[in-house]
């Protein structure tokens, strides 16, 4: 029986080690229902540290990819075209901006809250934003809201005078979507939409309940570390950390002079319980050394980055603890040395949240499942996610018009047309807005905005995590090793 084009969900996940493209088919008598019906992956090439550096390589992986999928599935690829693509990027900023409005006034006599209410206070918070031009807002996510100084969770249609809303604007490098989007159209894909990895493992890995409690989602991949926190069932900070599983293969490599290949296929044999280690060791591994160097790493990646991430993290605050999940999160013993640096309970997640198939039903597929739930999610609830226009359309990023003249100088440079398509869209937003209404800015500054924490809580932690940019220093990897290598030389 054919499917039809409208029942699929069409997911790319563009990794540093892996790009995965998973196809589900949804059951329009029960939106929330979708099964996988096939799936094509392929190595990654033209990717390092999550980052594309040849869009060419990583077209070649994509199409790769593809062709397994519609291989498996048998649809056309035609039908598969309109794709929600995950992708990695480092400079990620999270900035929280608030909005307020009045209600009524309307032509109508109801103060009841209407969409168009939920545009305009959204649109407010946006004015608020303080972003470099260069910087594209990914997903606009609405953390909180008040009426009439009132927590609610969901304003719509409730009555009220005044409107609060506090507003997550997670952007990256405008050139990161560029390149992605380059990338994609030259495999033949259109793009319907992009998350950010981070946000899609986390939705692949966390639970309702756990989101609702507060939790902090861990993702370590292969070249980077993604982190998202929870609290109310919203996600209200994205961070990236550029360290991953490849940082420990090249460490393997350097110290024990191997090839990257082989410090590959070693990092995965040394903690499989199937591996004879003294067949390694007869080989010319030292075992104890390799184990060291990998625990290392682990430990710098947990100690001097995630910790100083999440300094400001208390169980008080994430009484769920974290959610770890990513490729490397299964090597074995990880969640309780992870525990014991951040003081918090840890859950390493065995398989997503969503019900996999096709051996995909473990720890390092998160994202592909974390891609089907956020299609699932905006579809049900459009101010769940947004994107940089404020809205979940299907042509969220451009109209045909643009992907035309995209593919009539496809011979010429690769972003030029798209980008002032998008940086002409992201200048059109208002200015910023000047805080002059006395009474806003203190009702801005109050420390009680925060329904979901406590009330006698005194510790400025959201002051913390709005207003502090995440400009933690960045070791090159030459002074990472070289520190990493210091360590080993004072252990031995």
């Amino acid at each position: 029986m054919p499917v039809k084009s409208d029942s699929l969900l069409v997911g790319l996940s563009m990794g540093t080690t892996k790009t995965i493209m998973i196809v589900a088919k949804r059951d329009r008598n029960y939106p929330d229902s979708i099964h996988v019906i096939g799936f094509g992956d392929a190595p990654s090439r033209g990717i390092s540290k999550g980052i594309i550096v040849s869009v060419p390589e990583a077209q070649q992986s994509v199409m790769e990819a593809l062709k397994k999928a519609q291989g498996m599935t048998g649809i056309n690829p035609k039908e598969l075209s309109n794709v929600m693509v995950a992708f990695n990027a480092w400079d990620v900023r999270s900035e929280s901006t608030h909005g307020m409005i009045t209600l009524g006034g309307r032509d109508s006599k109801s103060d009841a809250v209407a969409r168009e209410d939920l545009d305009r206070v959204i649109e407010r918070a946006r004015d608020e934003s303080e972003l470099n031009i260069n910087m594209y807002p990914l997903h606009l996510i609405p953390t909180s809201y008040e009426l009439d100084g009132r927590p609610v969770d969901e304003p719509l249609s409730m009555n009220g005078t005044r409107l609060d809303m506090w507003l997550q604007t997670v952007a990256v490098p405008m050139t990161y979507v560029q390149t992605v989007k380059a990338c994609v159209r030259k495999a033949g894909l259109e793009v319907k939409g992009l998350i950010l990895k981070p946000l899609a493992s986390s939705l692949g890995a966390v639970y309702e309940e756990e989101k609702r409690a507060g939790c902090i989602s861990i993702c370590i991949g292969g070249g980077t570390t993604g982190i998202v926190l929870y609290r109310g069932g919203r996600a209200f900070r994205v961070l990236s950390i550029p360290i991953g599983g490849d940082h420990i293969k090249s460490d393997l490599a350097t110290v024990l002079h191997l090839p990257l290949g082989e410090a590959d296929f070693l990092k995965r044999q040394l903690f499989n319980p199937n591996t004879n280690l003294d067949e390694l060791r007869n080989n010319g591994i030292d075992v104890d050394l390799a184990t060291q160097i990998v625990l290392a790493r682990i430990e710098e990646l947990f100690s001097e980055h995630i910790r100083t991430a999440l300094a400001e993290c208390t169980p008080q605050h994430f009484p769920m603890g974290v959610v770890l999940s990513g490729g490397v999160s299964e090597t074995p013993g990880i969640e309780y040395m992870l525990a014991d640096i951040l003081q918090l309970p840890v859950r390493k997640v065995d398989k997503p949240v969503y019900a996999l198939s096709y051996g995909l039903d473990n720890a390092a597929y998160v994202s592909v499942a974390g891609i089907l739930k956020y299609c699932v999610d905006v579809e049900r609830d459009p101010y769940l996610f947004m994107d940089s226009e404020g809205s979940n359309k299907s042509s969220q990023f451009d109209s045909p018009s643009d992907r035309d003249r995209e593919h009539e100088h496809d011979s010429g440079s690769d972003f030029d047309d798209n980008s002032n398509n998008e940086q002409n869209n992201y200048n059109q937003r208002p200015a910023k807005r000047e805080r002059i209404n006395v009474r806003e800015r203190d009702y801005y500054e109050d420390d009680s905005r925060d329904a979901n924490f406590n009330n006698n809580d005194d510790d400025n932690y959201d002051e913390y995590y709005d207003d502090e940019e995440d400009d933690a220093p960045r070791e090159s990897v030459r002074e990472m090793l070289g520190g990493f290598l210091d360590k080993l030389k004072k252990i031995f």
